[in-house]
């Protein structure tokens, strides 16, 4: 005899009118910064194009009855706002269609997702498209991340307040020597990431969620030549043939003694992802309801001391199943951003996650970690993830700098 479905799974599980489903959910590749795909691209055209890819997955949707385009930003002037507009527009979106970015870190994409979510919760959209874009390699620098206080300033703030601006390969290391998080384990965890990354990218598990992007590439020898054309249809930042044992010859990053290396860190990267969302009752109005590949359920965001921030998703997660009434092994798949694989393992340990369940098909550390689309990227592939291993319910987590965590949790249709 079967046992009784628990009162918060049931609940969760149980559709309604008002569900807010997802339609789709795509991304482009996730490249090196400086050394990938797009690393000649901008920001705007890997919007444009995931932007341009989700009006063509959903062909029967008027693009006028979008109510409102959230996108998660982190390092672009204005937030992306221009850039995001430019994309927008460019993608097809009719003048009438709102606009806006959000920038919560690392966990924009998320957050830009959750904002849609929320207002159709509330009754002020009924569709929405929820979403993250970076360029590492045009943004990513010292000016757009500050290392140091004005000095006439640094005296009047608390040591916690100066933590806000700690380099985050610090923090990783905080988590580790604070929680002992040995640097064998990391190696270890980040070598698996890549293993897992492999295998899917090979299976053509990601091949459903990526959308190819043609762009331009300059040779970095001879930069005056005529840019060649070029069309990227994977991530390039999956090792094949890593190791624990290779990891481990890798060099500290962040400290002489450390155990953060670049190859147990999340890689810094470029790309752009973003989902379609609208009311359930909207979706069979329009005759779309045979599109739906899941719902959105709850959000959570949960704070904890800046000097580690890591420790966000240990924070997070729960207040998340505490606000749906579930517990850790209710969840199927776990999508835990790979920041670093200090504080990935210690949140996994300190929730009695099963290992076995989180990223299945690699993270961060093996994809890269283009900031304000990491968020939606890890949607992108949760949902297909789902379907493929028939579990119901699944969560997308991650730290957040200054000391954050936010966790977000999704319905298989």
């Amino acid at each position: 005899m079967a046992s009784p479905i628990p009162h918060g799974i049931k609940q969760v599980l149980q559709k309604s009118p008002n569900d807010i489903v997802i339609l789709s959910s795509l991304r482009t590749p996730v490249t090196r910064a400086k050394k990938g795909g797009f690393k000649d691209a901008y920001p705007e055209e890997l919007l444009a194009n995931v932007l341009k890819a989700t009006l063509k997955a959903n062909p029967n949707l008027d693009p006028a009855l979008i109510d409102d385009v959230t996108i998660g930003s982190v390092l672009q002037e204005l937030g992306g706002a221009k850039a995001g507009r430019m994309a927008q527009i460019h993608a097809g979106f009719p003048h009438s269609v709102p606009f806006n970015t959000i920038n919560r870190q690392c966990s924009s994409g998320l957050a830009a997702i959750t904002a849609v979510a929320y207002g159709i919760r509330a009754g002020a959209l009924n569709v929405g498209v929820g979403g993250g874009m970076e360029h590492m390699t045009r943004n990513y620098g010292s000016r757009a991340i500050p290392t140091v206080l004005w000095p006439e300033l640094k005296e009047s703030y608390s040591q916690d307040a100066q933590d806000c601006i700690m380099p985050m390969g610090l923090t990783s290391e905080n988590v580790a020597e604070r929680y002992g998080i040995t640097r064998a384990d990391q190696d270890a965890f980040a070598a698996e990431s890549h293993a897992k990354a492999s295998a899917a990218q090979k299976a053509g598990r990601f091949d459903s969620e990526i959308v190819p992007v043609t762009t331009r590439s300059i040779d970095a020898e001879n930069p005056d030549a005529p840019a060649k054309e070029i069309t990227v249809t994977q991530d390039d930042g999956i090792r094949h043939n890593i190791s624990a044992e290779k990891m481990g010859t890798l060099k500290p990053a962040f400290k002489p003694n450390g155990a953060s290396t670049a190859g147990n860190s999340s890689q810094v990267s470029d790309g752009a992802a973003a989902a379609l969302l609208m009311r359930r009752s909207t979706a069979e109005e329009l005759g779309l309801s045979g599109s739906i590949k899941g719902r959105w359920v709850a959000t959570a965001v949960a704070g904890c001391a800046p000097d580690e921030m890591g420790v966000g998703p240990a924070v997070a997660i729960p207040k998340l199943l505490e606000q749906v009434g579930l517990k850790v092994p209710d969840v199927g798949v776990w999508e835990i951003n790979e920041a670093f694989a200090s504080q990935a393992l210690y949140s996994v340990r300190k929730l009695g996650i099963d290992e076995a369940k989180v990223n299945p098909n690699g993270g961060a550390i093996a994809i890269g970690h283009p900031l304000g689309a990491t968020g939606a990227r890890q949607l992108a592939d949760l949902l297909p993830e789902l379907e493929r291993s028939n579990k119901d319910i699944g969560v997308v987590s991650m730290c957040i700098g200054t000391g954050m965590g936010m966790a977000g949790m999704f319905v298989r249709e």
